[in-house]
């Protein structure tokens, strides 16, 4: 078996939907041992279809379970807790006294009269790494309030700053934030597991949707710290690079991102504009954003004079940043996609691997989804 670069990490996962499994299944990618602790009845993700797939159990019998479950289990146990139950209850605190790190995604609060908060397991397991998943984190005036990544989308402001202008605000086409905050627990995660290699002191990892929602405004966020200005709907165009936007050819749509000058007299010369790439009042990139109106029409109605293909090509050869619009069957099966390994299939379950590529510690996606508690209650491998 192939070992990755966290081969010998013991992670107890109390975490369901999206933003806490993300945080497990990239761990278990990266080699840690992950036993997802489930209700009875399961992760609500395992009836978040169609589509589902049907897969055997080991007793003969088929479960089935929706795609989205898949998506973001890949390469856990499962074993199946009630926390009703005092012998359950026994088990799982056993199994929290030998891991090294607890991701949770209950209310704030919410694990406390179960005896599986922060301050009682790590009493018990002072190295324990304990990542706690809530929509405004542990606290402040909104810690005890639910969160959901749609409400989250909308409440940190990305959605103001997506769709058309003329429209309404809109979400991300995939739950975004939680996806964020998925990433961000990874990195909080390790982060204290490499203060505890000097310290020997575990510490808990306090991650909120909220938080990572206006974390990752980023120069959005600046243009109004910074330029008091107020960011709005652009579309398809960028607050402050042009032209950066979605362009029609005569036969569909294409993506130009000219990110300097140069590109930007590159793009011109290739359209057959050479006036437009000398143009004093185009020759740095706050000037084509001061006349961002005039300018986009000019290259529109050069763009809608040729076809997708034929200016993609063009626009790679000269060096500027181009491409279609894909559908995501397009990307998936794109030829870079296949060079890059992206779709992965353990057990014939596809997916898509962790986007992290190590020149000596490989990845590991050996195991889909588990079945519902059939994982076994200890980190022996045996």
């Amino acid at each position: 078996m192939v070992e990755g670069p966290l081969a010998g990490l013991k992670v107890v996962e109390l975490a369901r939907i999206l933003a806490g499994p993300w945080i497990g299944q990239t761990l278990a990618d990266l080699g840690a041992r992950v036993i997802k602790v489930e209700a009875p009845e399961g992760d609500d993700t395992r009836r978040w279809g169609p589509p589902f797939i049907d897969r055997p159990r080991a007793d003969g019998t088929l479960e089935t379970v929706a795609a989205y479950f898949h998506a973001t289990n890949r390469g856990k146990t499962s074993v199946t807790c009630d926390f009703n139950d005092s012998g359950d209850l026994a088990r799982l605190r056993d199994l929290i006294d030998g891991a090294d790190v607890v991701i949770e995604n209950f209310k704030q609060g919410g694990l406390a009269r179960f005896g599986l908060d922060y301050a009682s397991v790590s009493a018990r397991n002072p190295g324990l790494v304990y990542a706690s998943v809530t929509g405004f984190g542990q606290t402040g005036p909104r810690a005890r309030q639910p969160g959901y990544d749609f409400l989250i989308q909308g409440m940190g402001g990305i959605m103001e700053l997506t769709g058309d202008p003329a429209g309404e605000p809109q979400k991300v086409g995939v739950a975004w934030i939680d996806i964020f905050t998925g990433l961000y627990g990874v990195i909080g995660i390790q982060a204290a597991l490499a203060e505890r290699a000097r310290s020997g002191r575990g510490q808990q990892v306090d991650l909120a949707l909220y938080d990572c929602a206006l974390g990752v405004l980023a120069n959005q966020a600046a243009n109004h710290l910074l330029g008091g200005v107020e960011p709005a709907r652009l579309g398809n165009a960028h607050p402050n690079i042009v032209p950066y936007q979605v362009f029609p050819a005569s036969d569909g749509h294409l993506i130009v991102a000219c990110g300097n000058d140069r590109q930007f007299r590159s793009l011109c010369l290739a359209l057959d504009l050479p006036d437009l790439a000398q143009h004093p009042a185009l020759a740095t990139n706050a000037l084509r954003v001061a006349g961002r109106e005039g300018l986009c029409a000019t290259l529109a109605q050069a763009f809608a004079q040729r076809s997708r293909s034929d200016l993609i090509a063009a626009l790679t050869q000269a060096g500027v940043p181009a491409g279609p619009i894909n559908r995501v069957s397009e990307a998936l099966s794109d030829p870079q996609a296949e060079a890059r390994n992206m779709v992965v299939a353990p057990e014939g379950i596809a997916g898509l691997r962790t986007p992290i590529t190590l020149s000596r510690s490989p990845t590991v996606a050996e195991g889909a989804a588990p079945a519902l508690g059939e994982g076994r209650w200890s980190f022996d491998p045996a």
